[in-house]
C-alpha cells in the first residue's frame, strides 16, 4: 500500500439491488464510504445506512444533477480530508483488485489528478444497447483528455478548482478533466479492470434519451469552453447538428422542390459503409441513427440559452 488515504463516494437514484450490490463491493476498500442520494424511494437510504455508508440526502427543492451529488459527497470528507477519492455510480460494482492499482499509480505520477479503468457491462448480451455502452466504455489506455464517471482523483486539486460544475445534466466529468488539465494535470487510463456498470438498456427510448443528454452536453460543454486551443466538442456539436439536423432538412426541402436532390438520401448508406470498416456494421448504424436524439439534445440546450434558462428538457437519471 501506499500509505494515501483513500474514501469513496458512491451516487445513486433509484438504483435497488444495484446499489446493494455497488455497496457491497466496497466493503474494506475504502477508508470512508459516502452515499449520495438524488431523492431516491425505494429505500436506498436505509439499505446504504444498513451497509455501512455514511448516507447524504440532497435537498428535494434543487434540480438533480450527478455533478451536484458528487460535489456533496466531496463536501461530506471535507472534515477529514482523504489524499484520494474514489467516485463510483450506484449502478456499478467495483473490481476488488482496482483501487491498489490505482492508488500505486498515483503515488508514482505526481502529476497525475484522475485516473480510471476499464469499465464493463455487466450483460452486453442481453441487448444491442448495452452492447453500444460496453463498446463506449473501451476507451484507449494511456494519456487521456477526460474521464467517465468511474475515477479514482486526487482530493486537493479536485477541491482547489471548486470540484465539479453542480449545473451541468450531462458531461461534467471531460469539463472537470479540462480544468484539471489546464492547470498542469494530467488524466490517466490504465490497462486494469475497474468496475461492472448495469445499464440496463432494453428499448430504444432509453438508448435515445441517453444520446439526447448527450447531445446535450456536446453542445454545453462547447458553450463554456468551444475557444481554441481547447474547442472542447465543438467538432462533436457541429456532427450532431450537421447529420441531424441541416442534412435532412437540405434533404426534404430540396427533394421537395426539385426531385432529383432526392438522391441526397444516398449520403446516410455512404457514411455508414465508411463507418463500418472501422466499427461493424451494427455500432456504425446506431453512431448514424444518434446524430438525430444528439442533435435534439444540442437544440434543447440552444434553447434553453437562447430563453435564458438552463435545465427542464433532460433530468438527471
Amino acid at each position: 500500500m501506499t500509505g494515501q488515504i483513500c474514501d469513496a463516494v458512491i451516487i445513486g437514484r433509484n438504483e435497488g439491488e444495484r446499489l446493494k450490490a455497488c455497496l457491497g463491493s466496497v466493503q474494506g476498500l475504502f477508508r470512508r464510504v459516502i452515499y449520495v442520494d438524488s431523492g431516491s424511494t425505494d429505500g436506498s437510504q436505509a439499505a446504504a445506512a444498513d451497509l455501512g455508508a455514511e448516507v447524504v440526502a440532497l435537498d428535494l427543492s434543487q434540480p438533480f444533477t450527478a455533478a451536484r451529488a458528487r460535489n456533496a459527497g466531496l463536501a461530506q470528507l471535507a472534515g477529514d480530508p482523504p489524499d484520494l477519492v474514489q467516485f463510483l455510480d450506484g449502478d456499478c460494482r467495483m473490481d476488488p483488485d482496482w483501487p491498489a492499482q490505482a492508488r500505486a499509480f498515483l503515488a508514482a505520477q505526481a502529476d497525475v489528478a484522475v485516473v480510471c479503468g476499464r469499465r464493463r457491462e455487466i450483460a452486453p448480451e442481453a441487448s444491442v444497447y448495452n452492447r453500444l455502452a460496453d463498446a463506449e466504455w473501451d476507451t484507449p489506455v494511456g494519456e487521456a483528455r477526460a474521464c467517465g464517471g468511474d475515477a479514482m482523483m486526487r482530493y486537493a486539486p479536485l477541491v482547489a478548482l471548486g470540484g465539479y460544475r453542480a449545473d451541468l445534466i450531462a458531461g461534467e466529468e471531460p469539463e472537470l478533466c479540462l480544468r484539471l488539465r489546464q492547470a498542469g494535470f494530467r488524466i490517466w487510463r490504465l490497462d486494469a479492470e475497474m468496475t461492472l456498470h448495469d445499464a440496463a438498456m432494453m428499448r430504444l427510448s432509453q438508448w435515445w434519451q441517453r444520446m439526447r443528454r448527450a447531445g446535450h452536453a456536446f453542445a454545453e460543454g462547447a458553450a463554456l469552453h468551444g475557444a481554441a486551443p481547447e474547442r472542447h466538442w465543438v467538432a462533436e456539436t457541429r456532427r450532431a447538428l450537421l447529420w441531424g439536423v441541416a442534412l435532412p432538412l437540405v434533404t426534404v426541402i430540396g427533394g421537395l422542390l426539385y426531385a432529383p436532390l432526392w438522391l441526397l438520401l444516398l449520403i446516410w448508406p455512404l457514411q455508414w459503409l465508411r463507418l463500418r470498416r472501422r466499427m461493424g456494421g451494427e455500432r456504425s448504424f446506431f453512431t448514424l441513427l444518434g446524430r438525430f436524439p444528439e442533435a435534439q439534445g444540442a437544440l434543447g440546450y440552444l434553447w434553453q440559452r437562447l430563453r435564458g434558462r438552463k435545465g427542464g428538457l433532460i433530468e438527471y437519471k
